[in-house]
């Protein structure tokens, strides 16, 4: 009934039903092992999750032993199961150490991942290489396998089983939300240190134990936009477990201040507001009008938050995509009701629907906190850094549509302080933390340049010419620094959203390029 003795049994079943040289004399006596005994364990996770619920501070185990100790992660296995396709798929849950710095951990998050492999490979899945993929983000779950499988998806089940994590705080792995954070809350402080092992250097230890708890010697990564990041993290922490890393717009920054990762982001967006009103010139007079009736009328969204000037504005994240420009104006040629007195109810949900901060909060809560390899604090860099751009990007001001002297530009991927004010509902509880965030001077480091200089390791990086989240300049020095064996791919082919638009092309081209089959650049 308490915690303490919850664990304590839990830990006493773990290591005697996983305890690896019991396991062996079990399989040699004929006896059950692997993930049906595993399975035992789930229900004593689940009692001890119950208990915590209802106290969720930590308390000292006495005579605890140690998994991590032992060199063993509580794992549950599911049984396979059949998808669309003739794929199936294998559930499993590690339970990790929330801070993996600690010798001692006692808080701990369960992780959870997707195995995926073909259905003619059931008896011999284990015999596959294993493919991780690694969201983009921060702060959004792995892509579920569509029906049937298709893009990259399809192209890496032709030769790998495939790894779809959810992020530690995302999907089925921990999810951070203000509802899952409501008792932390009430201590910003505490809040803020929990937060701070959901970035890459954690993401990546964990990505690791999946790599033991599968038994692969190695595995290749796919890293897309912030997995991207991940993977390199990964590249400084265990080159030596890793086959292949192929990067699709997530060649991440290395020794570059977050001043100057949004800096040169303004620089991007500015110009790809620039080719918008190019296109679409209609759309400028009417932003102004949308813009001047959100100044002058306070517009209460459908689930609560308010349609600020510069909450409306923030639609500019989607221009980094293949359809992003036509996706706005489309929006926008609909946005009010036939007599044009109000905006619409359709436009409002449509808006909702298009940004995703509430539902996906570790993305406003940390987004800044990526750049930040262990020189601090952030800052709001992206507040104050538009603030130093606007004399020469004047059209980033909302005001201007009070005089229609010039077009008023959409923001990008930034994210502010205003967003938990009262623009977004389900953020404001989370405001006193994300400013402890925003302020904190201490972080742990997430790329070794010293093992990230000429790694042994076969990159191959999509670069998008003219990125909107992801500078290239960026990208090329960090590939100079892996040196020669990271392959570029820079294109203005594909934007942000090349994975996603061409996925099975673009995978199939960066494992050419890995293994010398593509000779890109040429």
């Amino acid at each position: 009934t308490d915690l303490a003795s919850a664990r304590h049994y839990r830990q006493y079943r773990i290591r005697h039903l996983l305890d690896p040289q019991a396991n062996e004399n079990a399989r040699k006596a004929g006896k059950k092992t692997g993930p049906g005994v595993e399975a035992e364990i789930e229900p004593l996770f689940v009692l001890e999750h119950e208990i915590r619920a209802v106290n969720h501070k930590s308390c000292p185990l006495v005579g605890e032993t140690n998994t991590r100790a032992l060199g063993i992660h509580p794992h549950v296995e599911s049984q396979p199961y059949a998808l669309p396709g003739a794929i199936e798929a294998v559930d499993h849950r590690l339970q990790l150490p929330l801070n993996w710095t600690e010798e001692n951990p006692i808080d701990m998050v369960t992780v959870y991942a997707r195995e995926v492999y073909p259905s003619r490979m059931r008896d011999n899945r284990h015999n596959l290489p294993v493919l991780l993929f690694l969201q983009g983000g921060p702060g959004y779950p792995s892509p579920r396998p569509p029906a049937p499988p298709s893009g990259w998806m399809k192209r890496a089940l032709e030769e790998y089983r495939i790894l779809l994590l959810d992020q530690r705080g995302t999907g089925l792995s921990s999810a951070i939300t203000a509802q899952t954070l409501k008792k932390r809350l009430d201590d910003p402080d505490q809040a803020a240190t929990y937060l701070k092992n959901f970035r890459q250097d954690s993401i990546v230890r964990d990505a690791e134990a999946f790599r033991e708890a599968l038994g692969a010697d190695k595995l290749s990564i796919l890293g897309q936009s912030f997995g991207g990041f991940c993977a390199l993290t990964y590249l400084s922490l265990f080159p030596q477990s890793l086959e292949s890393v192929y990067f699709t717009v997530g060649l991440a920054p290395v020794n570059t201040h977050v001043d100057d990762v949004y800096r040169a982001t303004y620089k991007r967006v500015y110009e790809r507001n620039r080719r918008y009103y190019n296109r679409y010139p209609m759309d400028v007079k009417r932003v102004h009008r949308i813009v001047r009736h959100l100044k002058e009328n306070k517009v209460d969204m459908p689930s609560g938050g308010v349609l600020t000037p510069e909450r409306f504005l923030q639609l500019g994240l989607g221009l980094g995509s293949k359809t992003g420009m036509e996706s706005l104006h489309w929006l926008i040629e609909g946005a009010w009701v036939p007599d044009g007195t109000e905006l619409s109810h359709e436009f409002l949900k449509n808006i909702e629907s298009m940004q995703a901060f509430e539902t996906n909060p570790i993305y406003f809560l940390l987004h800044e906190a990526i750049y930040a390899d262990q020189e601090g604090p952030t800052g709001w860099s992206a507040q104050r850094m538009l603030e130093e751009v606007l004399p020469e990007m004047p059209e980033f001001d909302p005001n201007g549509a009070m005089t229609g002297e010039k077009p008023v530009y959409f923001t990008g991927e930034m994210v502010y302080p205003w967003m938990a004010d009262e623009a977004y509902a389900r953020l404001t509880p989370l405001k006193e933390t994300a400013h402890k965030l925003a302020e904190e001077k201490s972080w742990r480091e997430i790329y070794d340049s010293s093992k990230l200089r000429d790694t042994s390791v076969p990159c191959a990086a999509l670069v998008s010419y003219e990125d909107l989240y992801v500078e290239r300049e960026f990208s090329e020095k960090t590939a100079k620094l892996l040196g020669d064996k990271c392959q570029l791919w820079i294109t203005n082919e594909h934007q942000h959203s090349g994975l996603r638009d061409d996925g099975y092309g673009v995978l199939s081209k960066l494992i050419a390029m890995s293994r010398s089959e593509d000779i890109t650049p040429s």
